[in-house]
C-alpha cells in the first residue's frame, strides 16, 4: 500500500499543533458536567450498585457529556456534613432519609411517624402519590431539587446488646443511638428511652465502646454494616418506614440543559424502581442470615407500642408540628394517628 508522504507528515504536524493548544479529539475530551453522587450507604447496598449502574448508562447516554462520580459509605463525610455540601454545591446528587432532612425541611420526616404505615403497598401509594408530592415541593422551597421516587430503606427495628426489646417498659432508660432528627429523638423519648443523636458514619464505634447500648436500623443495614458483630439481640418492632429521598443541589439541576435533565432523571427512576426490587428479595433472606451470624430474634407486639406513643401525646405534638394540612395527607394512606 502506497503512503503520501506529504499528507502524512501534516497529519502529524496538525496533531502536534492540536496537543500543544491544549486541545484533544472528541472522544477524548473531559466530561461537559463533572457531578458528585454521595451517600451514606456501604459500597455492596443495592443503593449503591444501583446508582453505580444509573451512572454508566448515563454517561454513555449523554456521549460522555454527564460523567457522575459516586463516593458510597460516609466517604466524603457524615448525614449532616454531606446535607451542607449539597446544599453549597460541593456535592450535586445526595440520597438522605426524610427525618435527617427535616432538620432543613421539617415536613420531610412526616414519613417517619411511628407506625403510619402498615406495608410496603401502602407506603408507595403515600411515598409515590401526594404525600411525597407535598413533600417535594417543601424542598424545592429550601433549594433542593428532588426526584420524583425515593430509596427503600425498609422499616427500622431495635438491636440491643444487653437484652430484648418485648414492652414498651423495655426501652425505660435505654440507651439507644438514633439519627440526628428532632422526630427520631421525640419517639423514643415518648417511650421513657434515653436517645443520642449519632451520624451513621460513627455507630458502629458507639455500639462497640458502649456509648449506647442499641441501635434501630432496617435488617439490610444492619446485615451490611455488621452491627451483628457488636449486637446481640433484634427485637422486630417495625416501629417505622425510612426511605431516601434523591436530592440534588438546586442551582446545578436548573442550570443543566433540558436533554440531560430528561436522561438522568430516566436513569435515576429507573435505578430506584430496581433498588425498591432488591430490597425486596433482600428482605427474604436477610433475617435468616443474621440469625446464623448470632443475632437472637423475638417479635414483640406492637399495639402496646403504639398506645403508648398516644399516652404520651406524640402523635398530637408531630400532628401539631407538621400542620392540619400536611397530617391529612398522612391520614389519608395511615388512618386515623391523633
Amino acid at each position: 500500500m502506497t503512503i503520501d508522504r506529504r499528507k502524512f507528515v501534516q497529519t502529524l504536524g496538525g496533531s502536534a499543533a492540536l496537543a500543544a493548544a491544549g486541545i484533544r479529539p472528541a472522544f477524548a475530551q473531559a466530561a461537559e458536567f463533572q457531578l458528585k453522587w454521595a451517600n451514606n450507604i456501604p459500597v455492596t447496598h443495592p443503593s449503591t450498585i444501583r446508582v453505580k449502574e444509573a451512572a454508566d448508562k448515563i454517561k454513555a447516554e449523554t456521549k460522555g457529556r454527564v460523567d457522575i462520580q459516586v463516593f458510597p459509605n460516609n466517604q466524603l463525610g457524615g448525614d449532616t456534613d454531606m446535607l451542607s455540601q449539597v446544599r453549597s454545591g460541593a456535592i450535586d446528587f445526595f440520597p438522605l432519609s426524610g427525618l435527617i432532612l427535616q432538620t432543613l425541611v421539617p415536613l420531610a420526616g412526616i414519613n417517619g411517624v411511628a407506625f403510619a404505615f402498615k406495608d410496603y403497598a401502602t407506603v408507595w401509594s403515600a411515598m409515590d402519590g401526594d404525600l411525597g408530592a407535598f413533600i417535594r415541593e417543601a424542598n424545592a422551597k429550601a433549594g433542593l431539587f428532588t426526584f420524583d421516587k425515593c430509596l427503600d430503606n425498609g422499616y427500622r427495628q431495635i438491636t440491643s446488646s444487653t437484652k430484648p426489646i418485648v414492652t414498651p417498659a423495655d426501652l425505660n432508660g435505654f440507651k439507644i443511638r438514633v439519627p440526628v432528627s428532632p422526630l427520631w429523638t421525640s419517639l423514643f423519648k415518648a417511650f421513657g428511652a434515653s436517645p443520642a443523636s449519632i451520624n451513621f458514619s460513627e455507630v458502629y464505634s458507639a455500639l462497640q465502646t458502649k456509648v449506647v447500648e442499641g441501635q434501630e436500623n432496617p435488617l439490610s443495614i444492619i446485615q451490611i454494616a455488621k452491627l451483628y458483630e457488636v449486637q446481640k439481640y433484634c427485637s422486630l418492632t417495625g416501629h417505622m418506614w425510612d426511605g431516601q429521598w434523591v436530592l440534588a443541589n438546586g442551582k446545578m439541576w436548573a442550570g443543566l440543559p433540558k436533554d440531560l435533565q430528561a436522561i438522568i432523571a430516566k436513569n435515576v427512576g429507573e435505578a430506584v424502581v430496581k433498588q425498591r426490587e432488591d430490597m425486596a428479595r433482600l428482605n427474604d433472606t436477610v433475617e435468616a442470615d443474621l440469625k446464623a451470624k448470632g443475632l437472637i430474634f423475638n417479635s414483640p407486639d406492637k399495639v402496646p407500642f403504639r398506645a403508648t406513643l398516644t399516652k404520651a401525646g406524640f402523635y398530637e405534638e408531630w400532628k401539631a408540628k407538621f400542620g392540619p394540612e400536611a397530617w391529612a395527607k398522612l391520614e389519608q394512606y395511615s388512618g386515623k394517628l391523633a
